[in-house]
């Protein structure tokens, strides 16, 4: 045995025989992080684990010549699904001289997903993948990849096509043998949106990569790997540097459960840089606690009801008693979970000393989210405590950030606002919101290129026209009025008027028909709008529109829990069509979801992207959601108003799917 392999044999038995006296730390949330790519991987190539369902990140990479920016999410814990933003240096936007915009670097978006095929075991591991399935191609890259760990030691192999396959030991592509469709690799000549499933594991050849992490301690994880990102086919965007090495190497470095910094020499040519932010809301998300209310020894069991319940932030409209139950009319919007509110009305009862049967309505407004007393009780009860409809304002103001990424003018551009949220309920049924924004700093002013025409109306890209004035001073983002009711059992009705989000204001009506416990609604929206003008005030353009939108809801409690709405009808710009959500929610109040939307305007008039789709998570912060959409681009097509709320978005608050 040469000495070269003498040596390579010792050091792996050395670092085998540490590794089996140390704990497990192959599968688990703190030492596996997300790769170049913003895949739970290695450097570049993925392996084969996944986090808890519920689990998201944001990876900022520092590479050459690539720069990204991706979103993660794991709906289920066996798919993990990311969107990204790229940036590639050294490469013009365009090639026009006369168009300043033209010489920042190019920009470009893509998706990635993965499944599990199997946990690990006896056997390791195994997870299938893509990477930028429905880009313009830069990252194009199918594989399969198996993982195994043995304590501290994380091992990973796998075969990778596309950009992953620039191994100098490739093998024929194991797919060519079921059909000659999978010899040859199409390449994508279009723009970017492109699905095309007869591209993927296709090639002459596929490329074996491998690759283990070590776990030094809870803090630091290191990562070498058999990097086979193709360096040397030529691509008119994203040119690499000719490897020096087939080998990269890293080090990530986990600063504590949310936050950690990787730093990679990448095939023997660069050193590369990335921040990673996870979060995985079952193990942060912190738990309703009970607090129980401060009584007076002369308060009466009702009156200490009423005080432990709007202690823990549930209102009590009316009780009312019968011989042997007790009958609650709640309202509250801070708990998202039906089981938190049975929690808090059990022990509330019990410490007013109440042993009664409790039957509640629950009402979001005044819809009945939740609907137990019925007719016979309120019959042959007794009403014990009314609530006075005074007029009540709730309001609060924060800072929050407004992006905009990947515009021709520069790649990333941001706005700091304070924004003061303001509800007014004026009676039971009817409400006004109220959203003001002042612009703390902002760096939209060289906001000047207009957007590029389309076969509709322009609703939605000339977003710009609003962005640079945000600096503005005190700018109207809503001031609405809503006014709902639930008119017969399992039919709700909304009203809206006003100035209804930033872009648009108008009037409208919605119903749904939602039977509670099912799993089903459906309902109709009917609103004419009108395009606001640039300034954020009261003023108007010329464009106005009515829309007439059928909509559909699914929840499915099998096997893989999801939601999904199917809408049709007409869209601002006057395209009629179709959308498709998919989503999935938790108990906590996180939420990832998918859309499509497919109209009248055929792919050639719609352009860059062919049809409008993206993705939408929320974020449950201080009692409420914090809603991200992302999309890769603002195209009028299938654009919907941007509605504050939905009545099957409010009914459904206390239905989450775990």
């Amino acid at each position: 045995m040469s000495k070269k392999y003498s040596c390579f044999f010792r050091i792996n038995f050395i670092l085998l025989l540490i590794a089996w006296f140390s704990p497990v730390y192959s599968d688990n949330f703190n030492t596996n992080t997300y790769n170049n790519h913003g895949v739970i991987g290695l450097i570049n190539t993925p392996t084969a684990r996944f986090y808890e369902e519920g689990a998201h990140g944001v990876t900022l990479y520092d590479g050459t010549p690539d720069q990204k920016i991706t979103f993660t999410s794991s709906p289920y814990d066996w798919m993990e699904a990311s969107f990204q933003y790229n940036s590639v240096q050294n490469k013009r936007y365009c090639d026009y001289e006369e168009y300043d915009f033209c010489k920042q670097d190019h920009k470009d978006k893509g998706f990635n997903i993965k499944f599990r095929l199997k946990q690990e075991g006896v056997l390791p591991a195994i997870a299938v993948g893509l990477y930028d399935f429905a880009g313009t191609g830069l990252y194009s890259s199918e594989y399969i990849v198996a993982s195994y760990g043995i304590n501290k030691i994380d091992m990973h192999l796998g075969l990778g096509w596309g950009r992953l396959d620039g191994s100098n030991n490739k093998v024929k592509n194991p797919f060519g043998y079921l059909s000659d469709r999978f010899k040859s690799r199409k390449v994508n000549t279009g723009g970017g949106g492109q699905f095309d499933i007869n591209k993927y594991f296709t090639s002459q050849t596929a490329s074996p990569f491998f690759g283990i992490s070590y776990s030094l301690n809870n803090k630091t994880v290191l990562k070498f790997e058999k990097d086979t990102i193709d360096t040397v086919r030529p691509h008119p965007t994203l040119v690499y540097s000719q490897r020096t090495s087939n080998y990269s190497y890293g080090l990530d470095y986990v600063v504590n459960s949310n936050f950690s910094i990787g730093v990679s020499h990448e095939r023997g040519d660069y050193l590369s840089l990335k921040f990673i932010y996870k979060n995985n809301p079952k193990r942060t998300f912190k738990k309703f606690e009970y607090e129980k209310a401060n009584v007076e020894k002369d308060d009466s069991k009702y009156t200490r009801l009423i005080k432990n319940l709007e202690k823990n932030g549930i209102g009590v409209n009316k009780i009312s008693e019968t011989t042997k139950s007790i009958g609650l009319d709640l309202s509250q919007f801070v708990h998202s979970d039906i089981q938190t509110i049975e929690k808090i009305v059990s022990k509330a009862s019990k410490d007013a000393g109440i042993n009664k049967n409790i039957k509640k309505n629950i009402n979001i407004a005044s819809l009945k989210a939740v609907d137990e007393i019925d007719d016979n009780f309120n019959r042959n009860s007794k009403l014990i405590y009314q609530r006075d409809r005074t007029k009540r304002i709730n309001t609060s103001t924060g800072l929050k950030f407004r992006p905009f990424i990947a515009a021709r003018e520069d790649f990333f551009k941001g706005a700091l606002l304070v924004e003061n949220d303001t509800e007014i309920v004026i009676n039971e049924n009817f409400f006004f919101s109220s959203n003001l924004k002042y612009a703390v700093a902002s760096d939209f002013d060289n906001l000047r290129f207009p957007p590029q025409a389309t076969a509709t109306a322009t609703v939605r890209s000339d977003v710009k026209q609003y962005l640079k004035n945000i600096d503005a001073g005190v700018l109207i983002g809503r001031a609405q009025f809503d006014y709902h009711f639930t008119p017969a059992t399992n039919h709700h009705v909304m009203f809206t008027a006003g100035i209804l989000e930033d872009m648009f204001s108008g009037y409208g009506m919605e119903y749904l028909y939602f039977k509670q416990k099912s799993n089903y609604a459906f309902g109709i929206e009917l609103l004419k709008v009108r395009k606001r003008d640039y300034e954020w005030n009261f003023g108007h353009l010329d464009y106005e529109n009515v829309t007439l939108t059928s909509n559909f809801y699914y929840r499915n409690y099998g096997l893989i829990p999801f939601d999904m709405k199917i809408s049709a009808g007409e869209y601002l710009a006057g395209d009629v069509g179709s959308t498709l959500e998919l989503s999935r929610s938790f108990s906590n109040g996180v939420k990832f979801g998918v859309f499509a939307t497919l109209t009248d305007v055929s792919k050639v008039e719609f352009g860059e992207g062919s049809f409008d789709k993206g993705i939408f998570f929320n974020i449950p912060i201080y009692g409420n959601l914090i809603n991200y959409t992302w999309r890769p681009l603002t195209k009028d097509p299938g654009a919907k108003l941007i509605r504050k709320h939905t009545l099957h978005d409010l009914l459904i608050k206390f239905r989450p799917i775990n």
